[in-house]
């Protein structure tokens, strides 16, 4: 008999409760017992002695301890799918005459600061429009995929991530290219070659604490060019190179809605890079997950010409 069947007799015999189930779901979700908690309306003493209840009927451990938290272990993740089933029965008795929405509760995900404000946001508001009860939380953060995400329900990263235990997929491409300001290139004159580069300081990402690989095209293409202003904050790029700080090696589709800034080079300097999704492939299964991945998706395509580079036509001659 597999773990899900003896979960699911076990349930049927009334050996594990299914409000049981539930906090398990919670915490699944949040990796966390105080989140769980919060979301339940309990405490955290009772989180923690309703997963030891599910452990004693279930005959085994449901949760393991990790970086992030807590991960749920072969077993719990059966009785995961257990309690999701109980979950959708539960909401089917919404009100008489009207279906329960099931893209409801709350989605945690990880992008790039730039992906986040112009491609999630957006794409995350316009679904809450028709479904009031979706909640997001976006974290902002350029590195590469985790290993382990509990807690986490999706991803996205610049390059192809390796990764174990998870479903990736491309989303799309973008391209980044060398920008200054009007008034820093009235100063101090048009770069007019990719060598005359090296003699104007880059606005970049900290180079000591640049996490993913592929973003290294400027030291790559242009490696005696020294450092002006560096952030971990790509608005700060932006800012800094509209202020006059350097030239920037910024993302066209962040640049580009910027009068003040004009592309150098773009026919020697075009890096495209892709952006990827990572998801755990429990979370899948779950609608709310699923609606915020179509709308990512939907607006990383709708918006692909823009990603590019081919919003607004840039150039030193501008």
């Amino acid at each position: 008999m597999t773990n899900q069947a003896l979960v699911s007799c076990k349930i049927a015999d009334m050996d594990a409760n299914p409000d049981d189930l539930l906090v398990l779901l919670a915490v699944s979700r949040s990796a966390k017992f105080t989140t769980a908690a919060q979301v339940l309306g309990l405490n955290h003493t009772t989180v923690s002695r309703r997963i030891a209840a599910l452990e004693k009927a279930l005959g085994g451990r449901v949760l393991a301890r990790a970086s992030g938290g807590w991960e749920l272990t072969e077993l719990g993740a059966q009785a995961v799918l257990v309690a999701e089933q109980v979950e959708t029965a539960v909401r089917a008795l919404g009100p008489s005459g009207r279906a329960p929405d099931p893209v409801t509760g709350v989605v945690r995900m990880t992008a790039t600061d730039g992906f986040s404000a112009y491609i999630a946001a957006p794409a995350v508001a316009r679904l809450r429009r028709d479904h009031p009860g979706l909640s997001v939380e976006i974290v902002t953060v350029t590195r590469r995929a985790l290993q382990q995400r509990s807690g986490l329900d999706i991803e996205v990263v610049v390059g192809e991530p390796q990764v174990h235990r998870a479903e990736a997929f491309r989303l799309g491409e973008y391209e980044l290219g060398m920008y200054a300001s009007r008034s820093y290139i009235e100063a101090n004159g048009t770069p007019e070659s990719v060598e005359a580069l090296t003699a104007h300081p880059l606005v970049y990402f900290v180079d000591s604490m640049l996490q993913v690989d592929d973003l290294d095209a400027p030291r790559r293409l242009v490696p005696a060019m020294r450092d002006g202003v560096s952030s971990t904050n790509v608005f700060v790029h932006v800012e800094a190179t509209r202020a006059g700080a350097g030239v920037g090696f910024l993302p066209c589709f962040m640049a580009d809605r910027h009068e003040d800034l004009v592309r150098l080079l773009p026919g020697d300097i075009a890096e495209r890079l892709p952006y990827w999704m990572v998801l755990r492939p429990e979370s899948m299964r779950r609608p709310a997950v699923a609606a915020v991945v179509t709308a990512l998706r939907e607006q990383t395509t709708a918006h692909r010409e823009w990603l590019l580079g081919q919003g607004r036509a840039s150039s030193a001659a501008e």
